[in-house]
């Protein structure tokens, strides 16, 4: 274990939110509560790396009550950094947009009753229709498809109702997706990235900031779009959890299992550092 004057060098903790951090209904165990709390005092570095949009990230932060010095966003694509001058206490650090239009149309020929939605750089989030209100906010606007077309993105996202996950898996299978990343939720849900961006790309930059060794690295998560930050951890001794209830293809890619969310699985992890 490496140490600096004495002590224990910080652990680079990074939490997916939901199904992770959250149960499925936003709420938090009081038990992982106190432990990120109990981490994140004894020194170390505890943030958040999730799918979500800056405005439906920060608030997580309040229900944890901490304040990393930086958080990922919109899987990779924005790294916000602590500033008290911020009117949130965040502020952007590094933004990736793309220009969506490509990839919108073709996957619009194979998914044409799909609900479409971008967010660009400004956290506004552009949708077509019928959106589920848990990732609507204030700067959520509707709008027709080809606005969304004109939009540089940092993410797009697309909702197909009408299929259940293997069906949609193998759509997407078929499509072929090229210059993107992407990853597919626990439901129909199909998160697009710019190409090579992903959880992994935010947190190296992250990791180089702080000067956190590879194998001081902790990352849990429970779905596809933590897949390439497990094999990011684990390449170099970090420690790369999957949650119990993840999917087997999630798991397969993690170095350990931790408990479910219902079985507070963050906390009984963090208990071990």
């Amino acid at each position: 274990m490496s140490a600096v004057g004495g002590a224990a060098a910080p652990w680079l903790v990074a939490l997916d939110i939901d199904g992770t951090v959250l149960h499925e209904d936003g709420t938090l165990s009081g038990i992982v509560g106190a432990e990120v709390r109990r981490v994140a005092a004894e020194g170390n570095e505890v943030m958040l790396a999730t799918g979500r949009s800056v405005a439906h990230t920060l608030p997580v932060l309040q229900q944890l009550d901490i304040v990393p010095e930086y958080v990922v966003c919109a899987n990779g694509a924005i790294t916000m950094i602590r500033d008290a001058t911020a009117p949130l206490g965040y502020r952007q650090h590094h933004v990736e947009t793309f220009d969506p239009s490509g990839v919108l149309s073709r996957i619009r020929t194979h998914l044409a009753e799909a609900v479409y939605a971008v967010e660009d750089a400004d956290g506004r989030f552009l949708y077509t229709e019928s959106f589920p209100d848990t990732v609507l906010g204030a700067s959520s606007e509707q709008v027709p498809f080809e606005q969304l077309l004109e939009t540089e993105a940092t993410r797009v996202v697309v909702v197909s109702p009408d299929h259940d996950m293997e069906d949609f898996l193998a759509i997407v299978e078929r499509m072929g997706l090229h210059r993107v990343s992407y990853s597919i939720g626990w439901t129909a849900w199909l998160d697009i990235a710019p190409d090579g961006v992903n959880k992994a790309t935010g947190l190296e930059r992250v990791r180089e900031a702080l000067g956190i060794p590879r194998s001081r690295v902790m990352v849990v998560g429970d779905g596809r779009n933590d897949v390439d930050m497990f094999r990011w951890a684990g390449a170099e001794g970090g420690r790369a959890v999957a949650m119990a209830q993840a999917p087997e293809d999630v798991i397969a890619e993690a170095t350990e299992v931790t408990a479910s969310v219902h079985d507070d699985g963050v906390a009984a992890v963090l208990a071990t550092l």
